[in-house]
């Protein structure tokens, strides 16, 4: 049985008379890599905040770690890390200064956390550097140190890859894969380049316009935008036989009475057309089909034109 790190069940926040978020379910389970994925202003980084305690609810709950009252929550959300907007750095310390600072601010005991968080980031070169004089790559990994000093069960991560060069990209990358995999740390990650979610996440959340859309592991996702060689035939039937008896694969579906979708990679489709010729079966037209995240998630939103 999967155990539940985190629940929203009818989460609302409004600004004004504004639905920033509006009515979001969302449930993570413990060990999990969520991908909440939506335009920039799509309600992201306002449900972070509210998960983390930055913001209140209009409506609906927020179950943490099992609890539901915000003085529960206070004390479960040690056992979480984030990292939300601008990391809260202090410009006159040092990278290992300020992780010292959040150590002792969090009642982090293991004094070692803060060399571990460093070089988990990749800062442990920058010595008495102020942080004020980071690049913009340099505070956000600085940023990410802070939101995992202590191991925590649960991180929380908007945008963390903002400003960062391809080689840090793949660092922070494989940092979440680390603690994911050694920790069995649950992270819930918000990004609008879905590309890149595409090689963290193992479940997907797509928002738009403050409503969860759709929420869909990474194994189904795949299955829907594999690729498939799309066939429009005059005889399905026929057509049905040769695969099975001449390529011997059943890795296809019948869509109608004249189309159908091919799975199998290994097929090669200019002797599939060949044998059909051969066969005096009429093609109509053959060709790849398929979409990426970029593609799946335009058409959850219905098109381009909502851009």
């Amino acid at each position: 049985m999967n155990e539940k790190v985190l629940s929203l069940r009818g989460v609302t926040k409004k600004y004004k008379s504004r639905r920033v978020v509006n009515e979001v379910n969302l449930d993570i389970n413990r060990g999990e890599i969520v991908g909440l994925i939506g335009k920039n202003g799509a309600g992201k980084t306002t449900i972070l905040r509210m998960i983390a305690g930055l913001a209140d609810s209009n409506s609906g709950e927020i179950e943490l770690f099992g609890k539901t009252s915000k003085s529960e929550q206070v004390n479960e959300r040690k056992r979480m890390g984030s990292l939300i907007e601008n990391p809260a750095i202090y410009g006159n310390m040092t990278a290992k200064q300020n992780l010292e600072y959040y150590r002792i601010q969090r009642g982090i005991t293991d004094k070692e956390s803060v060399k571990n968080a460093l070089k988990l980031v990749g800062l442990t070169d920058t010595g008495n550097k102020l942080a004020k004089k980071f690049s913009l790559g340099m505070k956000q990994k600085l940023g990410i140190a802070i939101a995992i000093l202590g191991s925590p069960e649960l991180l929380l991560l908007d945008e963390p890859i903002n400003g960062l060069d391809p080689m840090a990209i793949v660092q922070i990358r494989e940092l979440i894969h680390k603690l994911n995999r050694e920790n069995n740390t649950t992270v819930l990650i918000s990004s609008h380049i879905l590309q890149e979610m595409s090689m963290v996440a193992n479940k997907y959340s797509f928002i738009h316009d403050g409503k969860i859309l759709e929420t869909i592991t990474a194994e189904k996702l795949e299955e829907k935008c594999q690729l498939f060689l799309k066939l429009r035939v005059k005889d399905v039937k026929q057509t049905t036989l040769i695969l099975e008896n001449t390529f011997n694969t059943e890795n296809f579906k019948v869509i109608s009475n004249e189309e159908i979708h091919i799975f199998d990679n290994d097929l090669n489709s200019d002797n599939l057309m060949k044998e059909l010729i051969n066969a005096e079966i009429g093609i109509i037209s053959m060709g790849e089909e398929g979409q990426n995240l970029e593609d799946y998630f335009i058409n959850l939103i219905g098109g381009v034109s909502n851009e």
